[in-house]
């Protein structure tokens, strides 16, 4: 792992990979990389100017490159099925999902369906897109799923009783819950893969401190022009390029020999550098916690992950 880049990923041509979020930061990079080195790249994203306008930048940088935008909304589980419904139709195979896409420490809100905002984009959504699309990763003979997760997570567990944040909502909190949410669900789909005896690998990354434009969106949204130019200041002295916050998500998803479970970051005190194994708070390893989430994520979705039973 020692120095690894963009330049070591291996040769993906044949496989298929969808990323959510990919019009931008790390997103994006992770679907211009994968392209670059041959694989067809799916790039679920909820605005279809933004995807497009991604799909075309990523084929102007990549000589043959093979993208294609696909509208999702993770925050409308009805999006989500239709982004499934669409896979099974128009594509068949996966090789890569990468549940990239997310919000942070944004003003208290609901998805369509009247979850949390940050619990709902960043965890239901992408639990149901995994559930969903989980026969073709299942099928696929070296399928990946990675989902990015935060150093934030060491802010907060999750409140098994509270998971919308209905009895008091702090941001930076609920952000947090739903980034340890993205860990007990990694957690808990290894286990269920494990007792499969599937080969897909079930793995989790972090950017650490990446400048993209997840940190200026709250700021943006309330009108505080202030805190967003001290944000964005802040972003070009201390922050590592997208480029660099993008390689621990590459890393989990191509790199030989990645654990089931396993949490990849920065090197450098999960801050910045080179990808390599991470801490990760102990709460984030609870059987029962995972057990738990993974019901009620069931519950409140709808999705069942058929073959991959408790």
């Amino acid at each position: 792992m020692t120095g690894w880049n963009a330049s070591d990923i291996p040769d993906q041509g044949g496989r298929v990979a969808v990323v959510t979020g990919a019009n931008s930061g790390i997103g994006y990079v992770t679907a211009r990389e994968l392209a670059r080195r041959g694989a067809r790249v799916l790039l679920a994203c909820r605005s279809e100017t933004r995807g497009i306008e991604a799909s075309d930048r990523i084929r102007a940088e990549v000589r043959d490159a093979d993208v294609q935008f696909v509208p999702l909304d993770l925050g409308s589980l009805d999006s989500v099925r239709e982004f499934a419904a669409a896979y099974d139709r128009d594509h068949g195979r996966l090789d890569l999902l990468i549940n990239n896409a997310g919000v942070m420490a944004l003003p208290y809100g609901r998805t369509a369906d009247g979850f949390e905002t940050q619990f709902g984009v960043n965890h239901l959504g992408h639990f149901a897109l995994t559930g969903l699309l989980m026969p073709r990763l299942l099928a696929a003979p070296e399928a990946r799923v990675v989902s990015v997760s935060s150093g934030f997570h060491a802010i907060a567990n999750i409140d098994i009783d509270d998971l919308n944040s209905e009895r008091g909502y702090r941001r930076w909190v609920a952000y947090g819950r739903s980034k340890t949410a993205n860990l007990l669900f990694v957690h808990e789909l290894a286990r269920r893969l494990a007792a499969a005896d599937s080969r897909v690998v079930a793995a989790a990354a972090h950017p650490g401190y990446a400048s993209t434009n997840l940190q200026t969106r709250a700021p943006q949204m309330e009108g505080r022009k202030v805190i967003e130019r001290l944000v964005a200041v802040g972003n070009r002295i201390f922050a590592q390029s997208a480029d660099a916050g993008a390689l621990p998500t590459l890393y989990a998803a191509t790199a030989p020999g990645v654990a089931p479970d396993s949490f990849t970051g920065p090197r450098l005190q999960g801050w910045r550098g080179a990808p390599a194994p991470s801490w990760r708070a102990p709460w984030t390893l609870n059987d029962t916690a995972g057990e738990r989430l993974w019901a009620e994520s069931e519950r409140l979705t709808g999705v069942t992950y058929g073959a991959l039973k408790a």
